[in-house]
């Protein structure tokens, strides 16, 4: 308990700290000019021999050595990190300052002040003040260590949430080199107490106080059970200090094993205020359990998210199809750790190869299939790749739903996107047409009493996900940047890769044949704000990383639309599903009649012909500057 009250009163005499430090050090200079007295004339002669005069001389002396102290910026040291340097700043403020008196007694002709004295009072007062530089130091090394068994301050934090987390978070933390100086809570039943021996110095909102009243240099928000906006409000105040923010694991995180004390840096997931959806888990767990489910695209950012959401539920087999020999072998690896009581069954396949995909789904019998298997990357597949992209996004589509119907599975869900609405560049269109082919498959099954059910689930942008902006702005602010952002008014809906992966099976339960259904993908976040949050949770300053403008790039739009104008919305049981009614019978026949007729004859098409065939095939729903 010393030792914490010790820290405490040395915590709050902090912001005075250059004061008090020339007042100390003037307090010494004066002892020295004593000391020197007592070494040169002894106990006997000491203060009898002296001047009259001798008491205004060491003001003035003292009054010296304050000023040079000053100007050369000593006082602005921290004494717990003291060390050869500040020795070597206080011989050179000494020197000065003592060739500066000794000249000036002389020239004033004081003759009975010793010149012994005067020679000797600038090594005293050297010895004095590093004496209680290091002494400083050698007490506070061992205060740290009474208090976190360490004599190491790498990190001085404070706690935003005195709740359980938040006590379990620093009982992990401090004897890591971590000295916790208080908490922040709202609670008004934990004001002015202490917890875990620690005091609660206040408000959430007096963080920007706080932080560099105690010398702070971490924040960590320990608040995963509190709501969404909760911890929104948070994170924000805390990224108004300016100061690197951390986070404990928040409740999702919790239940896959990870401990509280596992501090991490912010996420953009933690940056959304999203709520989190409420599934039917009864539903999803009766239609997936004991069967065999199918997955396209098995090692991609959705399609591997995919396969750890349905292995929770119990399938009898997992067949994991991906194109990518080193995708498949990571996300196998994951689930045999994982879920090693989940049969799996690893396929390298691509799905234009249509045989192979009938002897697979002839082979294995799946019951679901979840086709996730696409290339996304919209300038990408804009330039010299549009051909590619068609032939996978739905040729490839057409292949994998042709076989799911002549198998005979249960239901079919294509992975679909935003940008197929409207869309402006060659990758949203050919998911358009993808969601054309299973709105067609839909219809066929229905004609000829076939059992499977087609679907489409469209959402927006996932976090994290590989070509996503995410990463790129990470890896960006890392290096010290500049972020690079295509436009100041670009926006995009944003949601976590685990929650669009658990919608997307919530769809598969819910949606009939030939439905699309969209992911309520909340409020749209402008770019730029991401990016400038990014870089303050991570305790840099725009001025210390630029944000750089490069302009839209090829296929690429301001904005991104969930729905056409032409579509209607109807409500699902789901809140975070919403079913949209489409009217594409035209588009639908044009689409297929050039899959039967005319895909093969496309051959090896350069950009321009891709394009042309895109425009023939959804009119007026791709946009006319192609």
């Amino acid at each position: 308990m010393f030792w914490l009250s010790l820290d405490g009163f040395l915590t709050r005499i902090r912001p005075y700290r250059e004061a008090l430090s020339l007042l100390l050090d003037a307090a010494l200079v004066a002892l020295a000019w004593q000391a020197t007295y007592l070494f040169r004339l002894g106990f006997e002669r000491w203060m009898s021999a002296r001047p009259s005069y001798d008491e205004w001389v060491m003001l003035a002396l003292v009054g010296l050595y304050v000023l040079v102290l000053w100007l050369l910026r000593v006082p602005k040291g921290m004494w717990r990190f003291s060390g050869f340097g500040e020795v070597k700043r206080l011989a050179a403020a000494c020197a000065i300052a003592g060739t500066l008196g000794a000249t000036m007694v002389l020239m004033a002709h004081l003759s009975g002040v010793p010149r012994a004295v005067l020679a000797l009072h600038p090594l005293f007062c050297l010895i004095a003040l590093a004496m209680m530089r290091l002494g400083y130091r050698m007490l506070y090394e061992h205060m740290r260590g009474r208090i976190s068994g360490s004599s190491v301050e790498t990190h001085r934090a404070l706690v935003l949430g005195a709740g359980q987390a938040g006590r379990l978070a620093v009982a992990g933390i401090q004897h890591q080199g971590w000295v916790v100086v208080g908490w922040l809570d709202d609670d008004p039943a934990k004001q002015d107490s202490r917890v875990a021996g620690i005091p609660v110095l206040g408000r959430l909102e007096e963080v920007t106080r706080f932080a560099p009243l105690h010398g702070i240099t971490h924040l960590i928000v320990a608040m995963p059970s509190a709501a969404t906006e909760q911890r929104r409000r948070a994170l924000d105040l805390a990224g108004q200090t300016g100061l690197h923010v951390l986070t404990v694991p928040n409740l999702e995180e919790l239940q896959t094993g990870r401990k509280v004390d596992q501090l991490r840096d912010i996420e953009p997931e933690d940056l959304l205020g999203r709520a989190p959806v409420q599934l039917d888990e009864g539903g999803i767990s009766e239609c997936i359990n004991g069967k065999v489910v199918l997955i396209t695209g098995a090692g991609g950012s959705i399609g591997s998210e995919l396969c750890r959401q349905v292995a929770r539920y119990g399938p009898r087999l997992l067949v994991l199809y991906e194109l990518s020999e080193v995708a498949l072998y990571l996300i196998e690896q994951e689930l045999t750790e994982k879920f090693p009581h989940i049969p799996l069954l690893r396929l390298v396949g691509d799905v234009k190869d249509l045989e192979h995909l009938r002897c697979t789904f002839g082979k294995h019998k799946p019951q679901i299939v979840f086709h996730a298997a696409a290339y996304k990357h919209v300038p990408l597949m804009e330039v010299d790749n549009a051909w590619v992209c068609l032939r996978n996004n739905t040729l490839g589509t057409y292949h994998a739903a042709l076989a799911a119907a002549e198998s005979g599975v249960e239901r079919f869900v294509l992975i679909s996107t935003d940008k197929a609405v409207n869309p402006t560049s060659v990758m949203g269109a050919s998911k358009r047409a993808a969601e054309l082919v299973i709105s067609h498959m839909a219809a066929e099954s229905k004609k000829q009493g076939h059992a499977t059910k087609f679907m489409a689930v469209r959402f927006g942008n996932v976090l994290g996900s590989s070509g996503s902006v995410i990463p790129k702005f990470k890896q960006q602010i890392a290096k010290g940047g500049p972020v690079t952002v295509t436009h100041p008014d670009i926006t995009r809906y944003f949601m976590t890769i685990p929650e669009a992966a658990r919608l997307v099976v919530q769809a598969a339960v819910i949606g009939e044949s030939g439905q699309v259904l969209v992911l309520d993908m909340g409020e749209p976040v402008r770019i730029v704000d991401l990016a400038r949050d990014m870089i303050r949770l991570s305790g840099r300053g725009q001025d210390e990383i630029q944000i750089e403008f490069s302009g839209l790039r090829p296929g690429e739009k301001l904005f991104e639309e969930l729905l056409a104008d032409s579509d209607a919305t109807l409500p699902t049981s789901c809140a975070g599903l919403a079913l949209a009614r489409l009217d594409d019978s035209r588009q639908r026949a044009e689409v297929m009649g050039w899959l039967l007729n005319g895909a093969s004859a496309l051959g090896q098409a350069d950009d321009k012909a891709v394009r042309k065939v895109l425009r023939e095939l959804l009119g007026a729903a791709f946009s006319s500057k192609h």
